[in-house]
C-alpha cells in the first residue's frame, strides 16, 4: 500500500484561501490552510496530481517532519529522527536549502550544514555505508524555521509551478501565472462573461484564463520532480495525464487583451500560441483610453505601480482612465496594486479588497463589482 504523507502547497501570502478551495474541488484529502502554504493529504501519485492540476500553488512539498528547534543540537536530533530511508534511496541526492524567520538559529549556512549530516548519518545508518555515494535522482530537503519551529519538507515539483512551460518570453513586468490565476478566481468570473485585460503584457491574465475555460491542466505540458521518486507508480500517474489530456474542451466565451506595445502585444500572442490557447484570444495594440472594452464583461489587469514620484503619477493618470472607461461601459473589474490611494484614482471604493503579496510587493487586489450609478 502506498504510504500516505502530509502535503503542503507553498502559495502567496494572500492566497491560502483561493489554494484551499482549489484543492477541496479537486478532491483532495484533509485540506487545511495556514499562513502562506496549504496542508493536504496523499501518496506520491496524489502529490504529483496536486502538481498537475492546481493553479494558485507555488509548489508541492512532503512535509516530511515538524519539530521545535532552538539549538543546533535540537536540529540536528530532530532532522535524524525522522524516516529518510522511507523516502531517499541508497544512491539519492539530497542537498538542503531554505530560511530562518524570527528564529534563534539565523544562520543559513549553518542550518544547511546540520541538516545534511543528520539526513546523512540516518541514511548512512540504514543502509550500512559510511558515506552516502548521493549518484541518483535528487530528492531537494526545504527547511523553513519559523519562531523555532523547524518543518523539514522534500520538494516534489522541480521548477516552480507558476513556470507552466509558455512565457519563455516576459514583459518587463510579468505577472506570475499562479497570481494571475488567483485574480480570475477572485473576480467569480464564469467562463461565458467576456475577460478583457487592457494593459495585458505578455498575456499572463488572458491565457490563464483561456487555460481555464478549456479545462487545460497548468502542469499539463511539464514534468516534475517526484515522476523520478523511487516507487512512484508511474502507470497510474501516466494515466492521470491522459484523463487531464481528454479533459481539454472548446469554449465560447470572449478573452481579449491590448497593451500599447505592438512588440509586447506580438509576446503575448506568441505565449498564448505555446501555450495551445492562441486562438481563442484576441490581442490588440490599443491606448488603454480607446481600447474596445467589452459589454456585460469583466476587467481582469496588473496596472503599471511604479516606483519613482514621477512613475507613481503616471500610473495613477492610467489608473484614473480605466476608472472612467469601466465606468462609462458599467462592468465590473479586478485590479492588483501596492497604491494605497488606487481607489481615489480609480473613482470608487472598492466593493472588496484582499492582501495579497507579488514577490516582496504588499498589494492589495481590489474587486469592482458592476452598477456605479450612486457610488461614485
Amino acid at each position: 500500500m502506498a504510504e500516505i504523507y502530509r502535503l503542503s502547497a507553498p502559495v502567496v501570502m494572500g492566497v491560502e484561501g483561493i489554494c484551499a478551495d482549489e484543492l477541496r474541488r479537486a478532491g483532495f484529502a484533509d485540506v487545511a490552510a495556514e499562513n502562506g502554504r496549504v496542508l493536504f493529504s496523499g501518496d506520491l501519485t496524489e502529490a504529483a496530481r496536486a502538481n498537475l492540476y492546481i493553479r494558485t500553488a507555488e509548489r508541492i512539498h512532503i512535509l516530511f517532519g515538524q519539530f521545535r528547534a532552538s539549538t543546533f543540537d535540537e536540529l540536528f536530533e530532530g532532522v535524524k529522527a525522522l524516516p529518510w530511508e522511507n523516502l531517499v534511496p541508497r544512491n539519492g541526492a539530497f542537498p538542503v536549502k531554505g530560511h530562518s524567520v524570527r528564529s534563534k538559529l539565523a544562520s543559513i549556512p549553518d542550518c544547511q550544514k546540520i541538516i545534511k549530516k543528520a539526513c546523512a548519518v540516518r541514511l548512512g545508518g540504514a543502509y550500512g555505508v559510511r558515506v552516502m555515494p548521493e549518484t541518483g535522482e535528487k530528492y531537494q530537503i526545504q527547511f523553513t524555521i519559523l519562531n523555532d519551529i523547524c518543518s523539514i519538507c522534500v520538494d516534489t515539483s522541480g521548477e516552480p509551478l507558476h513556470k507552466r512551460g509558455y512565457r519563455e518570453i516576459s514583459s518587463a513586468a510579468p505577472i506570475r501565472e499562479t497570481l494571475a490565476a488567483a485574480m480570475i478566481f477572485v473576480s467569480r468570473r464564469r467562463g461565458d462573461r467576456p475577460l478583457f485585460d487592457p494593459m495585458c503584457g505578455s498575456g499572463t491574465i488572458p491565457i490563464e484564463a483561456a487555460l481555464m475555460d478549456s479545462g487545460t491542466a497548468p502542469g499539463l505540458y511539464r514534468h516534475f520532480a517526484v515522476e523520478k521518486f523511487a516507487g512512484f507508480d508511474s502507470a497510474a500517474f501516466s494515466r492521470i495525464r491522459e484523463e487531464a489530456r481528454g479533459a481539454i474542451h472548446d469554449f465560447e466565451g470572449e478573452i481579449t487583451g491590448s497593451d500599447i506595445d505592438a512588440e509586447v502585444v506580438s509576446v503575448a500572442r506568441s505565449n498564448a500560441e505555446k501555450a495551445g490557447v492562441g486562438r481563442k484570444i484576441r490581442f490588440s495594440v490599443s491606448d488603454l483610453g480607446r481600447a474596445e472594452y467589452p459589454e456585460s464583461g469583466i476587467v481582469i489587469t496588473n496596472p503599471p505601480y511604479g516606483e519613482r514620484l514621477g512613475d507613481i503619477a503616471a500610473a495613477r493618470k492610467l489608473c484614473a482612465v480605466l476608472g472612467k472607461k469601466v465606468a462609462e461601459k458599467n462592468i465590473g473589474a479586478v485590479l492588483i496594486s501596492p497604491d494605497g490611494e488606487l481607489e481615489k484614482y480609480f473613482g470608487r471604493k472598492a466593493d472588496k479588497k484582499r492582501k495579497i503579496y507579488n514577490g516582496m510587493i504588499r498589494c492589495d487586489v481590489y474587486s469592482f463589482r458592476p452598477g456605479y450609478p450612486g457610488k461614485r
